[in-house]
């Protein structure tokens, strides 16, 4: 299970955090009681995994060019004025990284907010911004290799009232309420539907369907966070398993009836679902399909396919205190 215990696993090491334009001990990191994310959500922020591998003694962080590309998207439209291009965080994020010496896979979050002391004011552009970072050790976040999954009573919040195509940390109350909901009943996992009543996402993962010899996947219109892992899911079926890949509204009967599902996401990977909604999904089997772009997708983030080296950073963690 995923792990937000903020320890490294080598005992050698502090932790250590990006704070305030520099790297601190983890517990120096802190901010006042009135900072404004705090109290209204005024934050971007992403989840970037580093996949350790254990025979070349390495961590590889996967596209994370692209993450901070869409953090900077989001900064945008938040007004979050912080000093740093994508490039810049990739080298603040290697740096400590390898400070922070983890030997296992581990969760990158940065995080842009409105750092203003002030609780009282709903004006972005008069309040002032900061961006920290953390790494932290991290599992199975989904707690499971397969899912039962839930249509969740609640709906995907439509673009229109909040941005959905970046992650600000607002947002995510929709998805925490679907995920509670959702495993409060006995499920693994929730499957939104936008205000369309059309599929959406699962709550922090984007959802995939294998249905007439094709793939299936909502579109960006419905709502659905164009995620990092969901474009490479598309790209490597086409490119390996030669699949067509379809971006449309699907109705929620239609994942009923499909072959596969599965879902895709930075924390989720890639992980089957076997049932929805009390029905199994096919055989109430991983497929093939999923099982084949599962196993490529594992290769791929852990540094293990050379043709797919340039979408990872390599690093070297740091062992003994610096």
């Amino acid at each position: 299970m995923g792990t937000n215990k903020a320890t490294s696993v080598n005992g050698n090491l502090k932790p250590h955090a990006f704070f305030q334009g520099a790297v601190v001990p983890m517990d120096e990191a802190k901010v006042s009681v009135t900072t404004h994310a705090l109290h209204y959500g005024t934050a971007v922020f992403e989840g970037i995994r580093g996949n350790w591998n254990e025979e070349q003694g390495k961590m590889f962080i996967f596209r994370m060019r692209e993450h901070y590309e869409r953090l900077i998207r989001g900064c945008k439209i938040l007004l979050l004025d912080i000093p740093y291009t994508s490039e810049q965080l990739c080298e603040i994020t290697v740096d400590l990284v390898t400070r922070n010496g983890h030997q296992s896979d581990i969760y990158i979050r940065p995080l842009a907010y409105k750092s203003a002391e002030v609780v009282a004011n709903l004006k972005l552009q008069e309040l002032a911004s900061d961006f920290t970072l953390v790494t932290v050790p991290f599992g199975n976040y989904l707690g499971t290799d397969i899912l039962r999954c839930c249509t969740s009573s609640w709906r995907r919040v439509d673009d229109n009232m909040i941005p959905t195509q970046i992650k600000s940390a607002g947002i995510y109350v929709n998805s925490m309420l679907a995920k509670t909901e959702a495993t409060l009943a006995g499920f693994d996992e929730a499957i939104i539907l936008n205000q369309d009543g059309h599929v959406s996402e699962g709550s922090g993962e984007n959802v995939f369907m294998v249905s007439g010899g094709k793939l299936h996947t909502p579109s960006l219109e419905d709502n659905a966070l164009p995620g990092i892992t969901r474009d490479t899911i598309i790209q490597l079926a086409q490119d390996e398993l030669g699949l067509e890949v379809v971006e449309r509204s699907i109705d929620r009967s239609e994942l009923y009836l499909c072959d596969e599902i599965f879902l895709s996401g930075t924390a989720a990977h890639l992980t089957p679902v076997v049932e929805l909604d009390c029905r199994n999904i096919g055989d109430g089997e991983p497929g093939s399909v999923s099982t084949s772009l599962q196993k490529m997708y594992f290769d791929i983030v852990a540094g293990r396919n050379s043709k797919y080296l340039h979408w990872c950073t390599e690093v070297t963690p740091q062992t003994v205190p610096a």
